[in-house]
């Protein structure tokens, strides 16, 4: 596979390689093959819509969990689309109607608030409620959607099958970068609390957190969880993974600005862990960088900062062969999810370009940003 030459690009940008995009996007096509399940894009980790079309020749549609995000699917891909939240609003309820084609709600009185409005509409609007089966092996509460006193999906003790009238299937999401034998495990729970209410229903979701693109994932077990349950109650299976769409097919490319002495040397960049890769501070995770090691595992450490005014923004310690300068040019690795959609410009610290590579076009510098995105946003 020919390199992508990242001095070519802008500095700071986000490079998606649409190479390794299809390859993690033929994978996930394989199990909707062999299995009948629809696969959805969740827009919540990836939402380069450039790519969309793309994205669209493999996969059945997307997932959404707000008005906006339903509307740029639906404009941007054109497929299915499923929206999710765990409070619909009122004065965006109407416009989210004419864009989606399933509706999760997240108990039954929004079920029951929205009932005749969606019943009413031009269109079939297939609904459905969130199940929490209170079993997860999330280790960090931030990202548990079944943590004690969890806001997200309908537990058995408060589940309503008397206004189940209109359902056509149950959601549930239990998982965040698990593989799939946290879902045979997860599955037994939800089979067993929630299995007499699936009979008659149409389809159930398996929500998110399938790391199915990952090199050690257990593509076979997943596929055996798939067909237990669309076997035994007859319903079409949805996933709906964010991460394993883009995983390692994207880079954040940054260049040192300066380098300083305080106990050890730091390098400043012009990208920050808190404004472009926000996950680093709030997982919190160390990013790779190509050709950079752990500290000390190379004979010259830095620690690596962001250009921000926040003490904190920092992104890790890391070592390398060669000492750091000025305009050297860093490339972090699997920058593609999670940070699009999640940056912001605190301090007025601009957004990273937007980058697409693939070998027929080499690269594509597809959005820059300004300072009229900045004001924009503010009054």
């Amino acid at each position: 596979m020919k390199e992508i030459d990242f001095s070519a690009v802008p500095s700071p940008s986000y490079v998606v390689d649409e190479r390794l995009l299809v390859k993690n996007l033929e994978l996930l096509n394989s199990v909707q093959e062999r299995t009948g399940a629809h696969i959805l894009l969740a827009q919540k980790g990836f939402s380069m819509h450039a790519l969309y079309p793309l994205v669209g020749k493999y996969l059945k549609g997307v997932t959404s969990s707000s008005l906006f995000e339903a509307r740029l699917g639906y404009e941007k891909m054109g497929k299915e689309v499923h929206a999710y939240a765990p409070a619909y609003l009122d004065s965006e309820f109407d416009e989210l109607m004419k864009y989606s084609d399933h509706l999760v709600f997240n108990s039954f009185d929004q079920w029951n608030r929205y009932k005749e409005k969606v019943q009413s509409a031009p269109k079939h609007i297939s609904c459905g409620i969130r199940v929490n089966p209170e079993y997860s092996e999330i280790e960090i509460p931030l990202y548990d959607p079944c943590y004690n006193n969890s806001r997200l999906g309908v537990t058995l003790d408060n589940f309503r099958p008397e206004e189940l009238d209109g359902i056509e299937g149950l959601h549930f999401h239990t998982m965040c970068e698990q593989n799939s034998d946290t879902l045979e495990r997860t599955i037994k729970v939800v089979d067993e609390k929630f299995g007499p209410y699936l009979k008659g229903m149409k389809w159930l979701n398996f929500g998110g957190g399938h790391h199915i693109t990952r090199p050690d994932y257990d593509v076979e077990t997943l596929v055996r969880c798939i067909l237990y349950m669309k076997e035994k109650y007859n319903v079409q299976i949805y996933l709906e993974p964010g991460e394993a769409i883009a995983l390692n097919t994207g880079y954040l490319v940054a260049t040192v600005l300066d380098v300083v002495k305080n106990g050890m040397e730091i390098a400043i960049l012009d990208t920050s862990a808190e404004c472009h890769m926000p996950d680093v501070l709030a997982m919190p995770y160390r990013p790779n960088i190509i050709g950079a090691g752990q500290p000390n595992e190379y004979e010259h450490t830095y620690r690596l900062g962001g250009l921000t005014c926040l003490a904190g923004d920092i992104i890790g310690d890391y070592s390398f062969k060669q000492p750091l300068k000025a305009g050297d040019r860093l490339v972090f690795l699997d920058m593609a999810h999670y940070t699009m959609v999640k940056n912001h410009m605190f301090n007025g610290v601009n957004l990273p370009s937007i980058v697409s590579y693939n070998d027929e076009e080499g690269v594509k510098v597809i959005r820059t940003f300004g300072y009229e995105d900045y004001s924009g946003r503010l009054s």
